[in-house]
């Protein structure tokens, strides 16, 4: 987007603290990541929804798609690296992209785990009418992003009506099996501003009771996420006068029982154009796989995704929020 990368990298690395130098002062060693087990793939930035605090800088007029040449080298590579046991499906809004299905199609035909990571709206899109049999019937784990129970507040991150048609949502899903037993149905809270997530316990509690009565709504689990301090949220920040106050936040709130649990410890992300991360937040920093600079390696350059095995995680300011407070990641807290 027009002057977008001139502001949110000199945002991402403000003055404050590096990671490495708080996992030194309580005398933890540089991350590194042990086996993958997870490939967390980005297909692009395209999205039917542009929500304040979303990471990826996500809209209807991005044109950043995967092709099919590199889906199709990702499935290789997942097909030859048996360890890695998920296929985590990531955007925008993933189901958006033309070669969605046959990413899921492919990992299930393996037998191995798909997580969609869904904005729920994007049922309702043209050419999605089907979308919610082809993910039941592919037997596919959603984690369906909802960062409240009430519209108010719904509405007001994500826009007009999205409150409504993520209810329509959940209950299309409900009928189709999730959330009862059959189909793992998860979904992910972000708070609204500055500040960090509740506790995971306690929050999925109220929004079990606020779904189940307000609108007969089910679910396994709740999962609570750090707002990142990167693109949108961090633009945000700035305009509010507040991103040194919640860089503060984060520094003041480190936990270092967090970091065993990290997702960049076991995880690889490939972004739409091929390049490997050590997690989604590094990728849209452009931060590389075990580099301090712009990413480099592709999946056209290992055999295997045990290569990355044992690599060095690149790290940045941004890492603070995965280790505040109960901890952050694509699942959820940590401590």
């Amino acid at each position: 987007m027009p002057g977008g990368t001139a502001l949110r990298l000199p945002l991402a690395r403000a003055a404050s603290p590096s990671f490495d130098q708080v996992l030194r002062e309580h005398a933890l060693p540089p991350l590194r990541r042990e086996r993958v087990s997870t490939l967390q793939v980005n297909v692009g930035k395209l999205c039917n929804l542009a929500c304040h605090h979303c990471h990826v800088d996500a809209g209807p007029k991005r044109t950043e798609i995967m092709p099919r040449p590199v889906a199709e080298r990702v499935m290789q590579l997942f097909r030859e690296s048996p360890g890695v046991t998920t296929l985590d499906l990531t955007g925008g809004a993933p189901e958006l992209n033309p070669s969605f299905r046959y990413l899921v199609r492919e990992a299930r035909r393996l037998g191995r785990e798909v997580i969609d990571r869904c904005n729920l709206a994007v049922l309702f899109e043209n050419g999605m009418e089907d979308l919610g049999e082809f993910l039941a019937e592919s037997r596919v784990h959603v984690v369906a992003s909802l960062p409240c129970y009430t519209m108010k507040n719904v509405d007001a991150q994500r826009g007009r009506g999205a409150f409504d048609k993520s209810v329509r949502a959940l209950r299309l899903l409900n009928a189709l099996g999730y959330g009862r037993g059959a189909l793992r149905l998860d979904l992910v809270y972000n708070p609204g501003g500055a500040s960090l997530p509740p506790p995971q316990e306690k929050l999925e509690s109220d929004y079990r009771e606020r779904l189940r009565s307000d609108h007969g709504i089910v679910f396994d689990h709740l999962l609570t996420i750090t707002n990142m301090p990167i693109h949108r949220f961090a633009q945000q920040l700035t305009r509010d006068g507040r991103f040194e106050e919640y860089m503060s936040l984060l520094v003041g709130r480190f936990n270092p029982a967090t970091v065993p649990g990290l997702m960049c410890s076991s995880e690889v992300s490939v972004g739409w154009d091929g390049r490997l991360y050590d997690c989604d937040f590094n990728q849209m920093l452009d931060l590389g796989v075990g580099c301090a600079g712009s990413g480099g390696v592709t999946v056209f350059d290992i055999d295997t995704l045990d290569d990355l095995a044992r690599a060095r995680v690149a790290t940045a300011s941004h890492c603070l929020g995965c280790t505040a407070g109960a901890g952050s990641s694509c699942g959820g807290a940590l401590a």
